[in-house]
This record gives structure tokens, sequence and C-alpha cells, in this order.
């Protein structure tokens, strides 16, 4: 398999996930992938805009044609492009290991001085699926790479991060940055495709462990202490007020406060 099989960068793009959706559709091969330095439509998670200045940020979606990947296990696709631009961003930003962390369910965040999180990056998923396996999937992730903190937006910059400050003010080239992410993603896809995962990678990442959270579920909010996440099911869990552990999939949640 050539990897990817079809690559193609935008200056802009209403949105990676539209582009790479058709082309799936389409009948491209997996895995494609396309790149733009600004989306005028992009959105994360429970259809929150995903806005940022041309050139701020790394911007991609990869499409997955996994059928041997069971529906249960879908959601690893995210979490092996978490994993490989974690990696990738602190390496191309010259940053030490565990400078990024994941916040479940689908961000990579910093350390702040407060001890609370700053958002650094995000994630969305879409797929489809079959009575055996994925059909296909289509993984966005969208990365602060080069936005300098002047130019944070005001109601957003309490929370948010980017590579560049974390750098020391140090520009972040973003090719370099996909190059990095591409030869990682590789063998932890092949690696996935053959049955295997990083749980324990993926679980040490996990910046909720051990703090409070606060999970929004519709009508319902649940809140307590996060133990650990789920490596066969993707799920949270947590130590309820009433000390019952709790188990929330990711795909019920439509926000997770970290405390």
């Amino acid at each position: 398999m050539t990897f990817p099989s079809r690559i193609e960068r935008f200056r802009a793009v209403d949105s990676t996930q539209r582009v790479v959706r058709e082309w799936l559709e389409g009948g491209t091969d997996e895995v494609a992938i396309a790149v733009a330095d600004y989306q005028t439509a992009g959105q994360g998670r429970q259809g929150r805009d995903w806005m940022a200045p041309p050139g701020a940020g790394l911007l991609l979606s990869v499409g997955f044609k996994p059928e041997v990947l069971a529906p249960r296990h879908g959601w690893r696709l995210a979490a092996i492009v978490s994993l490989a631009m974690r990696d990738a961003a602190e390496e191309q930003a010259g940053l030490q290991d565990g400078t990024i962390w994941l916040k479940w369910p689908n961000d990579l965040v910093s350390d702040a001085q407060d001890g609370g999180l700053h958002k650094v990056g995000g994630v969305v998923g879409e797929s489809v699926t079959g009575s055996t396996g994925v059909k296909s999937a289509v993984i966005g992730i969208g990365i602060n790479s080069n936005w300098a903190a002047v130019n944070f937006p005001w109601a957003l910059s309490r929370s948010m991060n980017s590579l560049r400050e974390l750098a020391g003010k140090r520009p972040i080239d973003n090719e370099a940055l996909l190059e990095g992410f591409l030869a990682r993603l590789e063998p932890r896809y092949e690696a996935l495709k053959q049955g295997t995962f990083d749980a324990a990678g993926w679980s040490a990442a996990q910046r909720t462990t051990g703090r409070r959270v606060t999970v929004e579920l519709g009508d319902e909010t649940v809140s307590g202490t996060a133990t650990g996440v789920d490596p066969e099911s993707g799920a949270l869990v947590f130590r309820g007020e009433d000390g019952a552990e709790v188990r929330v999939d990711s795909g019920a949640v439509i926000r997770c406060r970290v405390r």
C-alpha cells in the first residue's frame, strides 16, 4: 500500500472533512489526506466552529477504509491520529516529551501555570460501519502551530496555546510537522490493522487521569475523579460523587471539563 495513497494541499477550503469524505465515497483508496492553510467552515465535535488564521495551524483530514477494524474499535483511529500528531508536534517544536498531552475525549493540551489545561489542538471523526468492520472513516485534526499569542481570540486566549508559544515564540514549519506526523501515523495504522493498539501509550498520555472532571451528556451532567480510560471501549472511567465507578462513552459526550 502506498502511504498516503493521495495527499492534496489547499490554500483555502470550506472543510477538509468534506473533501476527504467525498474522495472516499468516489472510490479513492486509503489513506487519503487533505491539508489546508485555512478553512472557511471547519468544525470540531458537536458542530462547534474550528477557525484559525491562514497558516496559523496545521489543518488536515485523514481518510481510512479499515474493514478489518471492528466497529467497537473505530475510536482507535482518532487515538492513533492524536498520538502521531502529539509526538510529531513535540519533536518539531523542540519540546520535552510529555509537554503535549491528550485530554479525553478529543483535545491535545498543554499544562497551564495555574494547574489547568490549555488547548493546543482538537480532533473530530466520522465513520461508516458495516456488520463486520469500519467501512470508512474520516479523522480531522487541527493543531495551533504558528499562532502567536498576541493574535489569539480574546474570548479563548486564557484557554488556548500553540506550538509557537510553547517553543519560546520560535516559528514552526508546518510542512515539517506534517511530514513528522505522516512518519508516525503509518506504523501506528499498520499495527492497528494487524490487531495491535498502543493502549499503554494512549492511556499514559491522558491528562484527565487523576483530575476532577465534569462531563455533560445531553441533559445530564456527571462529576467525579477520573481514574483512567478503557482501552477496549475508549470510555472515560471515573469515580462518581457517590464512590461508584462510572464509564462514559466518548460518543455520548457534549463537553468534558477538567478541574
